[in-house]
């Protein structure tokens, strides 16, 4: 009998592959800033974001852009953006005059604008002219301009062929200056027609007229031709404010009794709409304050 085939053998089992363990990644912790880092960032952001730093980089850039730009010009005679004019840098106090000319103007901006060291510490303002006109902002400037904490003078505008007393007494009905004010003010530019000689007599009675009524001498403004070609050896002992434009330096005798030096008529004025005069006091500020009215005046 045949023999059955053998059955064929089963294969073990594989062994099932033993499971690697797996390791986990150890994640280093790491370490708090420490706080002098923390406060000293934080101080760093503040002083990037903060107006007064980029205050101070526009500033010194401003500087350095004008020293630049003013290179080989007279370093007393320099150019004030703001302004818009070149102004003499030897003088420390600076002021304005006004007219209708000017319109509305805002005193408290005029007050707030400065540059370096300049800014307006004084304005004379046109009261009258002749015998019959007052300056329709007069009153308006002299009581804004006061209140903005701006030192005040007032000024006539002289007509040589009326009568300098009549002139006088219109302007004095007009203006009521106070203790704190500056000197009235006589504005003589031109002949009008008549002859120095009757133009000189005419003044002269106006300037006396106000200095008996006001116990203060009266300042008397002219262009610097107009002064040395009519006036000059006539009325030295006045103080004077000469207008000269756009020079380095006033250009009158070392005996000339010159108080304001009205160097510039182009100035920009934040406040005020059009261009408008600048001027500079011959003195410190102890100077200034001895020319200011001393008392109240009844006149």
């Amino acid at each position: 009998m045949a023999k059955k085939p053998a059955a064929p053998r089963k294969k073990p089992a594989a062994k099932s592959a033993a499971k690697t363990p797996v390791r986990r990644k150890v994640v280093k912790k790491k370490k708090p800033m420490a706080m002098e880092w923390k406060f000293a960032i934080v101080g760093l952001m503040l002083i990037l974001f903060s107006p007064f730093y980029y205050g101070y980089i526009i500033k010194g850039f401003s500087s350095t852009w004008r020293w630049v730009k003013d290179w080989g010009q007279d370093p007393n005679y320099r150019t004030y953006s703001s302004f818009d004019i070149r102004i003499p840098k030897k003088y420390s106090i600076h002021g304005i005059d006004v007219s209708y000319y000017q319109g509305k103007i805002d005193w408290r901006k005029v007050k707030a604008m400065k540059e370096d060291e300049v800014q307006v510490k004084f304005a004379f303002i046109k009261a009258t002219e002749g015998i019959l006109s007052v300056d329709p902002y007069f009153q308006r400037n002299w009581r804004e301009a006061a209140k903005a904490g701006i030192i005040c003078g007032a000024y006539h505008f002289f007509r040589p062929q009326k009568s300098g007393e009549w002139q006088a007494k219109f302007f004095l009905q007009t203006v009521k200056f106070e203790e704190g004010d500056l000197p009235p003010v006589v504005d003589i530019e031109q002949l009008n027609g008549v002859d120095p000689a009757s133009m000189r007599k005419e003044l002269q009675d106006f300037i006396s007229y106000v200095e008996k009524k006001t116990k203060v001498k009266p300042i008397i403004y002219s262009g610097l031709t107009f002064y040395r070609d009519y006036l000059k050896g006539h009325f030295d002992e006045y103080p004077l404010w000469i207008a000269h434009y756009h020079q380095a330096k006033l250009r009158v005798s070392g005996d000339t009794n010159w108080f304001f030096w009205q160097h510039s008529d182009k100035a920009r004025i934040t406040g005020i709409n059009h261009v408008v005069d600048f001027n500079a006091f011959n003195g410190d500020s102890t100077a200034f304050e001895r020319l200011r009215i001393p008392k109240i005046l009844s006149y």
